[in-house]
């Protein structure tokens, strides 16, 4: 992939991630929830897809991305848990690390692929 095109994924990925953090502390939005546990698979599904961008703009840094975001999923759950509105979720943390353990093995066969 050229450097440009990898060069505006990781533009792309930190937008992404400052735009889903600042989305994160406003006060939640009511949602039609369809099944009991939708908050967590939005949460694991969005951490999939931000290693996903990630590992498109660094494809050899499957583990310092996940450990990346980790730390900032952490980040979020304690910023919301200082708002009025949110409230801080370790169990949205686990849903987060599951997203990205999913992900991790096929990340990590790809990344030996290259």
């Amino acid at each position: 992939m050229p450097a440009t095109v990898r060069q505006l994924l990781r533009l792309l990925f930190v937008i992404v991630l400052l735009a889903v953090f600042w989305l994160a502390l406003l006060p939640a939005p009511e949602v039609p929830r369809l099944v009991v546990w939708q908050d967590k698979i939005e949460h694991a599904v969005l951490f999939a897809t931000l290693a996903l961008l990630a590992l498109a703009a660094w494809p050899r840094q499957a583990l310092r991305i996940a450990g990346g975001l980790l730390l900032y999923g952490t980040a979020m759950e304690v910023a919301q848990a200082l708002t009025a509105h949110r409230v801080g979720d370790p169990l949205d943390w686990l849903a987060d690390a599951t997203g990205l353990l999913v992900l991790l093995p096929f990340a990590r066969r790809r990344q030996d692929r290259l």
